[in-house]
């Protein structure tokens, strides 16, 4: 019965309980709920402590979420028995392209690992609440409890749990300096995942189309126009990010501002 129910072998033997289903939207509260509380616990644990200490979680983190992958995609390509199932999963979406991201701030150093950390802060937690909440195209297509969801939503929540670590134990730079880098990463991404879209049936960075995710809204907007959709989907991304860097500067220069008054009454 499992071998069905949660693996998916020969069909899933229930039918999906649908998008924004009570199911659901239980399944993925929990799951965020819990990425939130060990973000917490860990990154005021481990504010104070050296940098090594620090990069321990985001190590544990990186490793788990490609093992996750990993597993996930070796599952499938049996399931479809199709070894070559992988270039359709490859780590061509804006939640995916975290498990790249991660592995690059756990363990390279310098620019690169500076580049690597704002980055998976300002797109970990984006990525955590589209690939939960608002990930149409799997709740529609899956049971809740199966291994198309359980396994996507520990990945997209460990992508969350790593955004508001990086934060919370203050490793991220946020410099000026790493804009272009945060934005040559994103920017590298969308083309190698344009390309991909033209020469297989994939939907990567949701730049072809929709898919039961919010990106639909400007898809009709556009009626699903081949140049304006994928370029005003890129187009929103670099909004985020410049709205992202505004909203940290203005909210870190509020409270240093706050200190100083602070520590001027106390003095």
């Amino acid at each position: 019965m499992i071998w069905n129910d949660f693996w998916g072998f020969g069909g899933y033997a229930r039918p999906a309980e649908g998008y924004m289903s009570w199911q659901h939207l239980t399944f993925v509260t929990l799951l965020v709920v819990l990425m939130t509380l060990l973000a917490v616990l860990l990154g005021r644990r481990n504010r104070h402590q050296s940098p090594e200490k620090k990069n321990r979680v985001l190590a544990v983190s990186a490793i788990l979420i490609d093992s996750i992958e990993i597993a996930k995609i070796v599952v499938l390509s049996i399931r479809y028995n199709d070894a070559a199932y992988f270039i359709h999963v490859l780590p061509l979406f804006l939640c995916s392209i975290q498990l790249v991201a991660i592995p690059i701030a756990a363990f390279s150093k310098g620019r690169l690992k500076e580049a690597a950390l704002d980055f998976v802060m300002i797109f970990g937690l984006l990525g955590a609440l589209m690939g939960t909440y608002f990930a149409g195209n799997n709740y529609t297509a899956y049971p809740v409890l199966s291994m198309d969801n359980v396994f996507s939503g520990v990945t997209h929540c460990i992508s969350g749990f790593c955004s508001l670590y990086i934060m919370l134990s203050g490793m991220a730079s946020m410099e000026k300096r790493n804009i272009p880098f945060t934005a040559a990463i994103l920017g590298g991404f969308s083309v190698a995942a344009y390309i991909a879209n033209i020469f297989t049936d994939a939907n990567y960075m949701f730049l072809t189309r929709g898919d039961g995710t919010p990106y639909d809204i400007v898809y009709n907007w556009v009626s699903g126009h081949p140049v304006l959709y994928p370029l005003i989907v890129v187009g929103l991304f670099v909004v985020y990010i410049i709205a992202y860097y505004q909203m940290y500067y203005l909210i870190t220069r509020r409270m240093h501002n706050s200190a100083k008054q602070s520590k001027g009454v106390a003095a």
